[in-house]
């Protein structure tokens, strides 16, 4: 991770009263807390979306992955490369390298992450890749900030929650202990990737950070896909149109509006906020797939909102 720079706006992990977001002519636009939180809202729902979408899909699951960054990426070209070529030409080697480094580390998060789901129990994985609030705490206070004392209960908290929800299977298989491993790790990935985003988008615009971002991610699927043999094609087309759905509610408007709130709120609010996706893909697996589910789901999405109520709260706190 970088430093931060010595604009004067505040450090990532901070929440700032405004954000700063793409403006119809190019230039940056303000909007409040309250939209902000409104926006990862919807994130959170889109997001939600993907492991019931993906469990539909009779596709590889890195395919999958592959596909909803390369199709994100051809909607975003014409509106890139047409009205906002200039925040990419303003966007600076810094920024550019950073953005390119995000999407590294989304292509790496999914590259770990989809394995694990074969190798460990959904449970497990899901407990473990949702740990990306504690690893974003983490590297923050090596960075040197000093989050307050709620924002450490506020994650510990929401991650309780998810626990509530997923458990965490104990196991000595070996094959098991492995896909543990990649699913902690994809947690890992996840928190850099959000601290990155972070950084860049105290300068670049959004557009100009997810073109590059999910330009760079979908490369390195691409090649991951070639290596690893996963089918590109040969689906049908119900296949097709769920991967276009993907792409739409969990690349374009959940990842996207993330890219687009985290500077306001901050990795810590945001990443703890992605702890919803969890009881929200079970209800939604509820309602479209008729996934019955467990008992736990409605305990656990009221201790996860508490968790990020206190995490909101700290970033209040600390402006007042």
């Amino acid at each position: 991770m970088t430093a931060p720079q010595s604009t004067p706006t505040a450090p990532a992990g901070k929440g700032t009263a405004t954000a700063t977001v793409a403006a119809p002519g190019g230039g940056p636009a303000p909007t409040g807390r309250g939209a902000d939180l409104a926006l990862l809202g919807v994130a959170i729902a889109g997001v939600s979306m993907s492991a019931p979408l993906i469990a539909a899909t009779a596709a590889p699951a890195l395919a999958i992955a592959f596909w909803r960054n390369a199709m994100a990426v051809g909607v975003l070209t014409p509106v890139a490369l047409w009205r906002h070529r200039g925040e990419l030409r303003r966007m600076g080697r810094r920024a550019l390298t950073l953005s390119g480094a995000a999407g590294l580390v989304l292509a790496l998060h999914f590259g770990l992450w989809l394995p694990s789901l074969t190798m460990t129990s959904v449970a497990t994985s899901t407990a473990l890749v949702t740990t990306t609030p504690i690893w974003t705490t983490l590297i923050l206070r090596l960075r040197g900030h000093r989050p307050p004392g709620l924002v450490w209960a506020g994650t510990a908290l929401a991650v309780v929650g998810v626990l509530i929800l997923t458990g965490i299977d104990m196991s000595t298989d070996t094959r098991a202990l492995a896909g543990d491993a990649l699913a902690l790790a994809a947690g890992l990935a996840a928190a850099v990737y959000m601290l990155l985003g972070s950084e860049v988008r105290r300068t670049a615009t959004t557009t100009a950070y997810t073109y590059v971002c999910y330009s760079t991610t979908a490369v390195s699927l691409l090649a991951a896909c070639l290596v690893s043999g996963s089918a590109l094609g040969g689906y049908d087309g119900r296949s097709w149109l769920k991967i276009a759905a993907l792409t739409v509610v969990a690349q374009l408007l959940g990842h996207s509006l993330l890219n687009r709130v985290v500077r306001g709120l901050g990795p810590s609010t945001t990443s703890t906020a992605i702890l919803l996706e969890t009881p929200g893909a079970a209800l939604i697996a509820a309602l479209w797939l008729g996934q019955t589910p467990p008992a736990a789901a409605y305990p656990a999405l009221v201790v996860i909102l508490a968790g990020l109520a206190l995490v909101v709260l700290a970033d209040v706190r600390r402006e007042a």
